[in-house]
């Protein structure tokens, strides 16, 4: 009875015991989890705590600085402007303008020259064949189905022969702008002009005509020079967005083959691509009152380090809005190792041998 006794007792301690180390290692699995689990914390603690110090970095490269190596062009006698005596185009420093020369002077030219020659000839020669006194008894033929047929057919040809460049050059002109054009906004006022660049930060300043002694001291034409041009760079196109505050004006600059009207609550669009460096003006060609004929254009043509120094002497920056947008993007793969939720879910088995001797012991 009592050796019973004695394997009753020792089968319930060998159960309770077996029962206290299964209730252990629970209790010691939780306490291992929260430190398996903080050395993955502090990673992205670290990232942003180096995003600030990153971040005036790219501010202060964007952030645009004075620049006094800026000095307004002398322009050239004859360029950009009328000449006395001139009954030609101005000389085309545009790709649309150089084809719009060509096409006038190899195609339209020649083509009216010919028909007035031989519409004059031919003038001349009824005038003298078919005269009254050479012909005292009038012939009486009404129609001759032969020459109404010719005279029907050429004109078609010579109509279609022009439309093919003439088309061409209609739609060089209205081609859209590229992504990577200069953006300006004019606007028309009585009776001056406002320029604007969105994309370099540059507000609206204003271009008004110079009284004739400054003209003539700095060496410009009189009812021509400004005090504050429109300054582009050389071989970049540019995009105008043109609108009037006030009545209908008109932007217009020859040299580069452009003109488009100033129209109150409406945005019109126009494009030119300057291909020499120069100083070219322009005028307002809509009758907008009384100073109609006092609000010059001045366009000054730089190359692009000088056109760059301009932007920065006026508190703007050459590189444009869209240059800032990169160095939150370059910062970005720098941060995504810290933040990849693989580094929590990779620690857990490394913590789960350092848990195991604990639970044996």
């Amino acid at each position: 009875m009592k050796s019973l006794k004695t394997l009753v007792i020792a089968a319930a301690l060998s159960l309770g015991a077996v029962g206290a180390g299964h209730a252990q290692a629970p209790v010691t699995a939780p306490a291992e989890a929260p430190a398996a689990t903080a050395p993955a914390n502090p990673a992205p603690a670290a990232t942003d705590a180096a995003a600030p110090a990153a971040t005036p970095v790219a501010t202060a490269a964007a952030a645009p600085a004075g620049d006094a190596t800026y000095v307004p062009m002398k322009p050239t006698p004859g360029v950009g402007q009328p000449v006395d005596a001139g009954i030609d185009f101005q000389p085309q420093v545009s790709p649309v303008g150089e084809t719009a020369y060509k096409f006038n002077h190899y195609i339209l030219l020649p083509v009216i020259t010919v028909i007035t020659l031989i519409v004059l000839g031919l003038l001349l020669w009824v005038m003298f064949r078919f005269r009254a006194k050479a012909n005292p008894v009038p012939s009486k033929t009404t129609h001759n189905t032969f020459i109404e047929i010719i005279w029907t057919a050429i004109p078609v040809l010579i109509l279609a022969v022009i439309a093919v460049p003439s088309i061409r050059l209609l739609a060089q002109q209205y081609e859209p702008p590229k992504k990577d054009a200069l953006t300006i906004k004019v606007t028309g006022y009585q009776w001056y002009w406002g320029y604007a660049y969105p994309d370099q930060g540059i507000g609206e300043f204003v271009s008004k005509i110079l009284p004739e002694d400054k003209a003539k001291a700095a060496g410009e034409p009189y009812h021509l020079a400004v005090d504050n041009r429109m300054v582009v760079p050389v071989g970049r196109q540019v995009k105008l967005i043109i609108t009037g505050a006030d009545v209908i004006h008109s932007f217009a600059v020859p040299a580069f083959w452009t003109k488009m009207d100033a129209v109150p609550g409406r945005a019109n669009e126009t494009t030119f691509t300057a291909t020499k460096v120069g100083v070219y003006y322009g005028q307002c060609s809509e009758l907008c009152g009384v100073d109609h004929g006092y609000m010059p254009i001045a366009v000054e043509v730089l190359p692009v380090d000088k056109w760059e120094a301009w932007v920065r002497s006026k508190g703007g920056n050459p590189a444009g809005a869209a240059a800032a947008a990169p160095a939150p993007a370059a910062a970005a793969p720098a941060a995504a190792p810290a933040a990849v939720p693989a580094a929590t879910t990779e620690a857990a088995p490394a913590a789960a041998p350092a848990a195991a001797p604990a639970a044996k012991n």
